[in-house]
């Protein structure tokens, strides 16, 4: 039970609940308030046909199954030893709008506040917090799936040595990573990178893979792949095009601001997967333009219409890749689309499929919720590759930043996986001007 001189107060907005149904129970053994207008506000949301509907629903289910042990109003224990509260009461705060169901969840915090609680606000909603510390009361974001963005675990590790000592490693097939420098075993992580170089110098550079179950490093070759007139322009999109042709790697991760040719990789390796290879039934293309991966209902046009306008990068980097074609490149996609070699699809209809052989590519990762990171990725069925990219620092979403989106969230939690992959591309390779405006602007 919770401890009355210790215990602190969480008031919960309706967006981390949305954000995460489990939220109910993420505050150990502390006293949980949900203000009723936070009820109000889920009941509106639990009918739509996408995350949100879900996750409003999972929270009605929690909340009824706790409803069998007593009154919701009262307050029930948690297995965590903590109280979940259903609050009623509220007050009416000067200098504020009445009737903003915002401001009533902070009216019912600032009753607490009255009576002696130790309150916290927890919301998402970085405007909500504002207004909760203009009032006295301590708010902060749900922390429960945040990962620090400054300590991003980037996949590869760089080591200097001189010109001599890199031409010999340029011989070597495998070596131990203590041969390289002592205690570097325990430090790696299953496929990550290590990249030998002299200074500044890409030309006297080596790069090695390391394999978690022989515990060695395995020299990447010299040739490096060319698809679709589409080769690698830094060591960074080496170590990228490792990971997207290596079968046996099933999750890829791929981090980069805007013109680190994340997406042009991803695409050039599905297509070669799926067409020349034949490893893969299809390549499986989506993106989540709209935060929290809203249905495209409200674009005009059929379906394909709709997904015409939601996949225009993607079409661009298709029409770039296959241009090295004899034929027209819009010729070839509108073919190898009807043959169903490639679909592009909107997230919210990947929800409940099982995708079995196919190359899923799932860009601007960046918008998605840990919780629609996971939804995604249980999809995926035998012999199928599940590739994320984005830029956590270009976000629509309203609730996410970039240490609480689902890519980076995923790509700490699967650090060290033998299935999984991970590369932070650093320099753009789109041009001059892209890379400049990628740090400047």
């Amino acid at each position: 039970m919770i401890d009355p001189k210790t215990a602190k107060t969480f008031v919960i907005d309706t967006n981390v609940l949305l954000h995460n149904p489990n939220a109910l129970f993420a505050f150990a053994d502390n006293h949980v308030v949900i203000p009723m207008i936070v009820l109000e506000e889920l009941d509106k949301f639990k009918s739509a046909n996408n995350e949100l509907g879900s996750n409003a629903r999972e929270v009605a289910r929690k909340l009824d199954r706790l409803r069998e042990q007593g009154s919701l109003r009262d307050g029930i224990a948690t297995p965590q030893g903590g109280l979940v509260q259903v609050m009623i009461a509220y007050d009416e705060l000067a200098g504020m709008l009445p009737g903003v169901n915002d401001n009533r969840i902070l009216g019912c915090a600032n009753r607490l506040k009255r009576e002696g609680k130790n309150v916290f606000f927890i919301s998402k909603d970085i405007n909500a917090r504002v207004k909760a510390d203009a009032l006295g009361i301590p708010s902060e974001d749900f922390e429960n799936q945040k990962v620090n963005i400054d300590e991003l675990y980037d996949g590869w590790t760089r080591l200097e040595r001189d010109a001599k000592r890199i031409k010999e490693l340029s011989t070597i097939d495998t070596i131990a990573p203590d041969a390289l420098e002592p205690g570097l075993g325990e430090k790696l992580n299953a496929n990550q990178f290590v990249l030998v170089q002299e200074g500044d110098d890409e030309d006297l550079s080596v790069i090695f893979t390391y394999d978690a179950t022989a515990k060695s490093l395995r020299r990447l070759d010299e040739d490096a792949p060319n698809l679709f007139g589409v080769g690698p322009r830094s060591q960074e999109q080496r170590m990228a095009f490792e990971l997207l042709l290596d079968d046996k790697i099933k999750l890829v991760t791929l981090v980069g601001q805007a013109g680190t040719g994340k997406t042009l990789l991803a695409l050039a390796c599905g297509l070669a997967k799926v067409i020349h290879d034949e490893k893969f039934k299809k390549l499986l293309v989506s993106r989540p333009i709209m935060p929290l991966g809203q249905d495209i209902g409200y674009l005009p046009g059929t379906k394909d219409e709709k997904l015409s306008h939601w996949m225009g990068p993607i079409f661009d980097n298709l029409h770039f890749l296959l241009a090295s074609e004899e034929r027209d490149p819009d010729e070839v996609i509108k073919r190898l689309i009807q043959e169903e070699s490639i679909t592009l699809e909107a997230l919210t209809y990947i929800r409940g499929r099982s995708i079995s052989k196919q190359y899923l590519i799932v860009d601007e990762a960046q918008n998605l919720t840990p919780h629609e990171i996971k939804t995604i990725i249980s999809r995926a069925g035998q012999d199928t590759k599940v590739v994320l990219t984005g830029d956590p620092y270009q976000i629509d979403n309203p609730y996410l930043d970039a240490s609480s989106n689902g890519l980076t969230y995923v790509v700490e939690r699967m650090r060290g996986q033998e299935l999984a992959g991970h590369v932070t591309l650093k320099k753009s390779e789109r041009s001059e001007l892209a890379g400049i405006a990628a740090t400047l602007l």
